[in-house]
């Protein structure tokens, strides 16, 4: 689990930080770039896996022919772009694991730590 998934403990100070100090870091350019690039990445990935099965699925309606075509004894291609689904999902999964790892919880753990900082 990273740090960023943790809460701030109450007994490291019992007075927490203020929801109008958590607006302000909001606003900040910081947090402004963070959520800039994980948009960035979330919202063309989800378009392009959103495309991609809503082809799997017109595709299977309406060209029926085509889905059953063999590929391999009984492997047919409905089969293989079924898989292929499975196959882009870990994917995609991967991809992001990464992403965040490289891209997001640095970013996310500098604003924390500067936050964390004032309550100590």
């Amino acid at each position: 689990m990273s740090d960023t998934d943790l809460p701030i403990r109450k007994e490291a100070n019992p007075e927490l930080i203020s929801g109008e100090r958590y607006l302000q870091v909001q606003a900040s350019p910081e947090f402004q770039e963070l959520r800039s690039r994980l948009r960035r990445f979330v919202f063309p990935m989800t378009a392009f896996f959103l495309i991609w099965y809503a082809t799997y699925v017109v595709l299977g309606a309406f060209a029926h022919d085509f889905m059953a075509t063999r590929v391999w004894g009984d492997i047919n291609v409905g089969l293989i772009i079924g898989l292929g689904q499975f196959l882009t999902t870990f994917l995609i999964t991967g991809l992001y694991v990464r992403f965040a790892n490289r891209e997001i919880d640095p970013r996310a753990s500098a604003i924390r730590a500067e936050l964390e900082s004032e309550i100590k």
